[in-house]
């Protein structure tokens, strides 16, 4: 059918015309269907009706596409029927719990790349691996078309490895600690990072409050080989692209199916080259992985992936049932990372988690006492000095203070309203504050947690400090505090239980 083109100023994220409703009739097309464009070149679009916001013989079209079809306003184009792609009678076989082939899953990955399966197809995907799952050889083929999506780094040198944490505990803010002593041992760590999707603060949120995280390609293989290691967001390369355009549709349905999951994390890994792999698995309540039995599944998954990709895979499973350290926010946990690597030993638990990872990522490169030599790098200043070379190849300042990172200037304290004992801390309680508070967007906006789990606490003493760069996101931020309080004090008596009546 021809009709004139007409442009309509919308960034869609994939490719979309509006029709009327008597044209969508003629042409025999409903709503989210597909159509074929010609003009000097052919697209594919999906449908959107109408019968007010567009005239008959007209199809509307936004800019990018009319580019790609090579013509102008008031132009005409032919506008046939398009079917469905063969990956859409892919998914709904995976939806039936079908066993996908090699060239099946390929096809769907390829698809996605190329915007031919529209957001509710790319949803029902991730809802049938949500629901039906893939075995280990389909994950496998899974990760090796996402990572073939993209660029393959191929460093001059081996072994390359790596660092992974599955996330989900805030304050986590070992990377940068471990990837400096690994490097100034003298092993190849180019580190890619994520930034939040759920959480309060990811590490190359953090890390971009003192240098610069994003970089091509060339550009890491050059550092990485140049200084021995890198801090890099992965979402500014084209690594693995599908990945970050599946995990943009994941997020509103709250679901991380764990088939997409493993392929998410190690298809960046075979994408960076790396022959080494370590990956933190926190376990706790509040995190992804609540139980050791679930987390020795994960680890298995990823041990078994690694093996089916020729990778060594090995997994840290570690204690997440509060935060990591006492910062949870950008700045905040940049300057703690940093005054740890200036030769702090406060907080123990980000010391102590950060040496045994590095300590594993040794002993996996043939260094024996992989965590006491871990901590001979760190309080020797030897990881203070790689990390500023990373910095400044980066670059950051090369007089970089962890005293530069000054939290948002609004600030309230939280006070305890009785003595007794911290019997817990919820974790997503202390995520649902900061976000509240602005983090991560807003690199000031976080919280300072003074005080653990077992610890005495007296009435009127201060639990934590809420920091944000606003005054409106500070008043939010501590009305969630008070609506959920992350913070539990019993006294060491929790509750009387006993078969005799309690008398008065």
């Amino acid at each position: 059918m021809k009709l004139i083109v007409k442009n309509y100023d919308i960034d869609a994220s994939e490719p979309t015309v509006l029709l009327h409703d008597r044209d969508c009739l003629e042409i025999g097309v409903k709503e989210n269907d597909r159509v074929n464009i010609s003009g000097a070149r052919s697209a594919v679009a999906l449908v959107s009706r109408s019968d007010t916001l567009v005239e008959e013989g007209v199809v509307m079209m936004p800019a990018p596409l009319m580019s790609k079809c090579g013509v102008r306003e008031g132009e005409e184009v032919n506008v046939v029927y398009c079917q469905n792609p063969d990956s859409v009678r892919s998914i709904r076989r995976k939806m039936d719990g079908e066993k996908l082939s090699k060239e099946e899953i390929e096809s769907i990955v390829v698809d996605i790349l190329n915007n031919k399966l529209s957001k509710i197809e790319i949803s029902a995907w991730l809802t049938s691996l949500y629901i039906n799952g893939m075995d280990i050889d389909e994950i496998a083929d899974f990760t090796k078309a996402m990572a073939n999506t993209g660029d393959i780094i191929e460093f001059d040198r081996e072994p390359v490895f790596d660092f992974h944490s599955l996330g989900g505990v805030p304050g986590n803010k070992i990377t940068p600690i471990v990837v400096s002593i690994v490097a100034a041992a003298g092993i190849m760590i180019p580190k890619l990072s994520s930034r939040a999707i759920s959480s309060a603060c990811g590490t190359s949120d953090f890390v971009e409050t003192f240098c610069n995280v994003e970089m091509d390609a060339d550009t890491l293989k050059r550092v990485s080989e140049d200084v021995g290691g890198v801090f890099a967001w992965g979402g500014s390369m084209n690594l693995a692209p599908v990945d970050d355009m599946v995990i943009k549709i994941e997020h509103p349905l709250g679901i991380n199916p764990r088939a997409q999951m493993l392929a998410s994390i190690m298809s960046k890994k075979v994408a960076v080259g790396a022959t080494h792999l370590l990956v933190d698995v926190p376990t706790g309540s509040g995190t992804k992985v609540p139980t050791i039995e679930d987390a020795r599944v994960y680890a298995r998954d990823l041990m078994d992936l690694g093996e089916k990709l020729g990778m060594h895979v090995e997994c840290a499973i570690t204690y997440a049932d509060q935060p990591v350290g006492n910062a949870v926010g950008p700045k905040l946990e940049a300057r703690e990372c940093i005054r740890i690597l200036e030769g702090s030993k406060h907080p123990a638990s980000v010391v102590e988690k950060a040496c045994d990872c590095a300590g594993i990522i040794l002993e996996m490169a043939g260094i024996p006492n992989g965590s006491a030599r871990a901590r001979e790098i760190l309080e020797s200043g030897e990881a203070h000095k790689k990390f500023m070379e990373i910095v400044v190849a980066q670059g950051g300042r090369a007089d970089l203070k962890s005293d530069d990172l000054v939290p948002g200037q609004y600030s309230e304290d939280i006070i305890a309203t009785k003595s007794g004992y911290i019997h817990s801390i919820h974790n997503k309680d202390v995520v649902a504050i900061a976000k509240a508070a602005g983090a991560p967007n807003d690199k000031g906006a976080g919280l300072m947690i003074y005080l653990k789990k077992g610890q005495r606490v007296e009435a009127g003493e201060k639990l934590f400090t809420i920091y944000a760069d606003n005054e409106a996101k500070l008043r939010r931020a501590k009305e969630t505090a008070m609506k959920y309080p992350p913070i539990v004090i019993e006294g060491m008596l929790l509750k009387r239980v006993s078969s005799v009546p309690v008398r008065g």
